[in-house]
């Protein structure tokens, strides 16, 4: 969230929001390991206060692709990669998707992932950090969405696009995503 509010807004207006949000000491040391998840809660929720909910879902968005463009560097074994480039897309959708749910708990925290495989790919987070305690009359998780997607087309399949089609911010019982390549 630094780097894409950081691009988005300059420093100055992230140190502000961060400061609302009670969260300035990660500007001054960046994390460098897993941040409590009511870290996410707190920033997400002074972004779209602050900012308004369009506003944050760029953000987010931006936040998210930077956040998969990390896991392609550095979490994603380099080995693996050019394997799920190209094999059936199915095939790599569904290896991808189990490693994601095994480290589920990086990104939806103490929410609960669930994912299916097929086409389309269905992934649900219920609990979600990103969304947790808004009212919107849209989906919110853009940031989700921006991560799943840019994995999925450099993984898996270069048209791979992601919808959430429900969101907790809307009354839904999770945030739930469809991820289409054809």
């Amino acid at each position: 969230m630094i780097e894409a509010l950081d691009e988005q807004v300059g420093h100055e207006e992230t140190a502000w929001l961060f400061g609302l949000a009670e969260l300035s000491h990660h500007l001054e040391h960046a994390p460098d390991h897993m941040v409590d998840e009511r870290d996410v809660v707190a920033i997400h929720t002074v972004v779209r206060s602050q900012l308004g909910a369009a506003r944050a879902r760029e953000v987010g968005r931006q936040a998210g692709l930077l956040t998969a463009d990390y896991l392609l560097a550095n979490r994603i074994p380099k080995a693996i990669q050019p394997i799920l480039k190209v094999l059936p897309a199915a095939i790599s959708a569904r290896i991808l998707l189990g490693a994601i749910g095994k480290h589920s708990w990086t990104f939806a925290g103490s929410g609960t992932f669930v994912a299916v495989a097929g086409h389309p790919v269905r992934f649900s987070i219920a609990g979600c950090p990103v969304c947790r305690g808004a009212k919107a009359p849209a989906p919110l998780c853009d940031y989700y969405g921006a991560t799943f997607e840019r994995l999925f087309r450099t993984l898996v399949h270069r048209n791979a696009r992601v919808i959430e089609t429900a969101c907790e911010a809307a009354g839904a019982p999770a945030c739930a995503f469809e991820i289409r390549w054809r």
